[in-house]
């Protein structure tokens, strides 16, 4: 018997995991569709001996000191600060958006005083933000908008930013000084032996098994368990009754490289030519040394495994009803990104996943022990240390068979 059932050994799934069995001594079972752990963040030697992102590249970075001090139990880190470079007009400039960027592209000696006068001079003023065209337009104008962000998110996207919730260029900033990394949080490194190694540390209690290659459907009449972590798509675990949630999906085409290097900076995005939108070159992620190099392709597209819930408002109000019956569901808990249909940075899961065990510690200090028609409050409770005989009725964690039932509305 499994006090849990794991659905998801991704980010939210293997935190969870290693916090239960760690801190709660709890039996776990985690399963994943994959044949390996670590979910979108897997990594592995290539058949050359280079270090590659399978699903493309995954770079760590939070402001959280709690979140990088948890992991920081699991990996030693490579201090790494991203860089971007984008494809523009023929040049490859700085992304975000920055000085070097307006006076590379337009042949200026700009200050950062004076290219806030430019920002300002070519900003549209939008009465209302309700779009990812609005968010830029109304920061750096037309022109700039049509260059970087208007082809880049159709192909990203398959729709143009107009109709798209604003939050999607949201995320990139606008800086006007020579800032050329990607993110300014506090704590930004990559795993030193990669974030499998990583996911293999935090999985390796002995109170946690794992299983591969399975779908949770496979086992819930075989294997007995108590309650579920489900982190898989919410509208799937409900049999899409509502319909089934939008995502983009991706198609990555790795190519190994007979040199030591290929791009002058770990990602060059394509916003206007190409199919593909990025190219990533790995060896600047892990620092890893080799006679050739690997790159990865990105090529967006509708359908695959899921990676970017469609930020429209439509598809909100769809996963609105899902929560409702998620938060109905008796004894299954809804983490991670597929299961609360939300786009979420690694740190920012990591952080849902720790929140989430907090409130099962929670509840268990506060469950009262059942007893032969005698209920006692846990040590934290207000019970006043009265010693009671009695035979507890189903064990101290419960009932001996399986709490879960699959969720049918008549």
């Amino acid at each position: 018997m499994f006090d849990y059932l794991i659905v998801g050994a991704g980010f939210a799934g293997s935190v969870v995991a290693e916090r239960l069995a760690s801190q709660l001594n709890k039996k776990v079972l985690i399963i994943d569709k994959r044949p390996h752990i670590a979910g979108n963040a897997f990594d592995h030697y290539n058949e050359e001996g280079i270090l590659v992102h399978k699903y493309g590249p995954h770079i760590f970075h939070t402001n959280s000191k709690d979140v990088f001090d948890y992991l920081s139990n699991f990996t030693e880190w490579r201090p790494y600060e991203h860089r971007v470079l984008a494809s523009v007009d023929g040049q490859l400039v700085p992304m975000p958006i920055n000085l070097d960027t307006i006076n590379k592209l337009y042949g200026l000696h700009l200050t950062t005083f004076e290219v806030d006068d430019f920002f300002k001079s070519v900003a549209e003023e939008v009465p209302e933000i309700r779009t990812s065209e609005d968010v830029v337009v109304s920061k750096v104008g037309r022109e700039l908008y049509e260059k970087f962000f208007r082809n880049y998110t159709r192909k990203q996207w398959g729709m143009d930013p107009s109709e798209l919730d604003k939050s999607v260029t949201s995320r990139v900033p606008v800086r006007n000084n020579r800032d050329d990394r990607y993110f300014t949080d506090t704590f930004q490194a990559m795993p030193k032996q990669g974030y499998t190694a990583m996911f293999e540390r935090l999985l390796a209690h002995p109170n946690i098994k794992i299983m591969l290659n399975t779908d949770y459907h496979e086992i819930l009449d075989v294997i007995p368990f108590r309650q579920m972590i489900y982190t898989g798509p919410v509208d799937e675990y409900f049999d899409f009754k509502y319909g089934k949630l939008p995502y983009r999906s991706l198609e990555f085409k790795h190519q190994t490289l007979e040199t030591a290097l290929h791009l002058p900076a770990a990602v060059v995005n394509y916003p206007n030519e190409h199919a593909y939108t990025r190219v990533t070159e790995f060896k600047y992620l892990t620092g890893q040394q080799h006679l050739k190099t690997s790159v990865v392709y990105e090529y967006p597209k509708a359908e695959g495994d899921p990676y970017y819930p469609v930020p429209k408002a439509e598809n909100a109000a769809i996963y609105q009803q899902y929560k409702k019956l998620a938060d109905r569901t008796k004894d299954v808990y809804f983490t991670g990104r597929l299961a609360t249909y939300k786009y979420y940075n690694m740190d920012q899961v990591v952080a849902q996943a720790l929140t989430l065990f907090k409130k099962l510690k929670e509840a268990q200090e506060e469950k009262p022990l059942v007893l032969d028609g005698v209920a006692v409050l846990s040590a934290n409770g207000n019970g006043k240390g009265t010693f009671v005989a009695a035979t507890l009725k189903n064990g101290i964690h419960g009932a001996d068979k399986g709490a879960h039932t699959q969720f049918k509305e008549n």
